[in-house]
């Protein structure tokens, strides 16, 4: 049975979008600049898509016949947003729909985000209408260690779209921790907690290998996931937003040879050197989020400070203590670069960084032959505040159609 496709086409705040009720497995899309995130911008670019891959990106590429064309002002890849609680963190702030911070314990690395995330999540919706095609989600700042986080498209197709089960592991240095547990109270013993659990586990390890079965431990779903960590199968994502706890982090990752990657950051541009000398990737805060508490000397600035000095950047979502529980990421680039970041940087930071910070520049974050076929379409530049996004499409299928 033939499945219909509606074919009426609508100008939309100049973007020429196709209404269908299904996604047409062959399309083209001319934009008259497009970022490929993989060079230079192409001015009158086209990107034909086919079979859910990019199949050719170029300037004035002829479109073969069969193709569905869109047009924009501007084209960019998907938007990725590094760190963010969708989907477990839900849109109505009610108990029922948080399921970001499991509470009884301060240390659950064996927690999977896969196990809490609910696809069909409003919040999903609403960051995929603004452009947002991949998400890392999962166990919020909070606990010494969380939980995990996942890697999954926001396609309207759940779980079906999923990437990576876990992607990294979540800790959390700073006052926080100690408002949600009884211990620890202090950055501190926060610390030396993380340190003796981390020791614990390499001294598992070593019990594992020993060749006879019978002196190996029972197996530890806890601590077989901190080994994991010490492997670097994971990478270790710490949220720390003062500087000492900054610097506690580097410190750690140091003694242990974890693939740290840091968060929050809010203090950051205190420690510009050391966490450039330690080859650190930032996915910082949310350019926009309340200074408050740890976060208090946060700047508008700092994303533009990291990326000045060479320092790999991503900016994040986040997660909100009240609804809607997320933030764009689109508008928090936009407010970096009112503030000093360069506009090329600030689209690295939503697009090919935090790619390449979860370890999928692969698939997505550039437009490139090959890649997954995940676009935002524009009617205007991406960062001016009277720009719409008017089409964003995963694995070449349209999933919004509507300027926002």
């Amino acid at each position: 049975m033939k499945k219909h496709i509606q074919l009426a086409a609508a100008i939309l705040g100049g973007v020429a979008i196709l209404s269908m009720q299904q996604a047409v497995a062959q399309i083209a899309v001319k934009g008259e600049t497009v970022y490929t995130m993989a060079g230079n911008p192409i001015k009158n670019g086209v990107v034909l898509l086919k079979d859910g891959k990019i199949e050719a990106v170029g300037a004035n590429l002829q479109v073969p016949q069969n193709y569905k064309v869109y047009t924009a002002k501007v084209v960019t890849p998907g938007l990725v947003d590094a760190h963010t609680s969708v989907g477990l963190a839900g849109i109505y702030n009610i108990p029922a729909d948080q399921q970001q911070l499991e509470k009884t314990a301060p240390i659950q690395p064996e927690l999977r985000a896969l196990d809490a995330y609910n696809p069909s999540e409003e919040l999903v919706e609403w960051v995929r209408s603004y452009g947002v095609t991949t998400i890392n989600t999962g166990h919020g700042p909070g606990a010494l260690i969380s939980g995990q986080t996942m890697t999954i498209k926001t396609s309207p197709e759940g779980f079906s779209s999923l990437i990576d089960t876990t992607n990294m592991i979540a800790f959390t240095l700073g006052s926080s921790v100690g408002e949600n547990y009884n211990s620890p109270k202090t950055s501190a013993k926060g610390m030396a907690m993380l340190r003796a659990e981390l020791q614990a586990a390499q001294a598992y390890a070593k019990k594992m290998a020993n060749a006879d079965a019978g002196k190996r431990p029972d197996r530890n779903l806890k601590t077989e996931y901190l080994v994991d960590l010490l492997n670097r199968k994971y990478k270790t994502l710490i949220t720390a937003n003062q500087s000492q706890d900054i610097m506690a982090a580097l410190r750690l990752a140091k003694e242990f040879n974890l693939d740290l990657v840091l968060d929050g950051g809010a203090e950051s541009y205190l420690l510009v050197d050391e966490i450039k000398a330690a080859g650190v990737p930032v996915i910082l805060h949310p350019t926009m989020a309340r200074s408050y508490g740890d976060s208090k000397n946060m700047s508008f600035e700092t994303a533009g400070v990291l990326a000045k000095a060479g320092v790999p950047v991503a900016i994040q979502s986040g997660f909100e203590q009240y609804v809607p529980r997320a933030r764009v990421i689109l508008f928090e680039a936009s407010v970096a670069v009112a503030n000093g970041m360069d506009s090329d940087q600030a689209l690295a930071s939503i697009t090919s960084t935090p790619a390449s910070i979860l370890g999928l520049s692969d698939r997505v974050g550039s437009l490139e032959k090959g890649k997954d076929a995940d676009l935002v379409l524009f009617d205007g530049d991406p960062f001016e505040y009277t720009s719409h996004v008017c089409a964003v499409l995963i694995d070449g299928k349209v999933v919004s159609e509507e300027c926002k």
